[in-house]
């Protein structure tokens, strides 16, 4: 069964934010955990992101942004960081979209692990897959679509259980 992809996309993060807020969840780290797969890369890039997304406006961060303390809900301040580049402030926007171009084509290109047949930059299989599904929506299999069943029940969301019918 295919459903919406901004439907899944919805339900995906409730359950997510559920399994968070109880203490079974967690997120890891960009390239995944421990040193083989580069994951203290993902921790510290995570905790640039945090700094700049909490200290600099003094916002939520951590687990304060489960919006629960002491078991209780509680309001928490969010912070945000932008950051807007001129391009045009450091080179010509031409110049940086060849160079950015080349980076990318060389790595592309770069020698293969035995039984690859390609290399991926960042975000092309995602957008692969996008396109794959951007008129079709995301496949369910049999026990996710009765768990979003269950979670429509329970959390009387009975409008979209017609999105998550057999």
């Amino acid at each position: 069964m295919l459903i919406p992809n901004s439907l899944a996309f919805f339900m995906a993060r409730f359950i997510a934010l559920k399994d968070f807020i109880k203490g079974t969840a967690a997120l890891t780290p960009l390239g995944g955990v421990g040193e083989e797969t580069a994951g203290y890369k993902g921790y510290g890039y995570a905790t640039v992101v945090e700094i700049l997304s909490a200290a600099l406006q003094q916002g939520a961060f951590m687990k304060m942004l489960l919006g629960v303390q002491d078991g209780k809900k509680v309001p928490y301040p969010i912070g945000h960081f932008f950051i807007v580049i001129d391009i045009s402030a450091f080179t010509e926007p031409d110049n940086f979209k060849k160079t950015t171009g080349d980076i990318l084509r060389e790595l592309r290109a770069s020698k293969k692990m035995p039984g690859q047949n390609r290399i991926y930059t960042a975000g092309e299989k995602e957008h692969e897959t996008w396109l794959s599904r951007k008129d079709k929506g995301v496949p369910f299999n049999d026990q996710l679509l009765k768990e979003f069943q269950g979670l429509c029940n329970a959390y009387n969301l009975k409008e979209f259980l017609p999105y998550f019918e057999d």
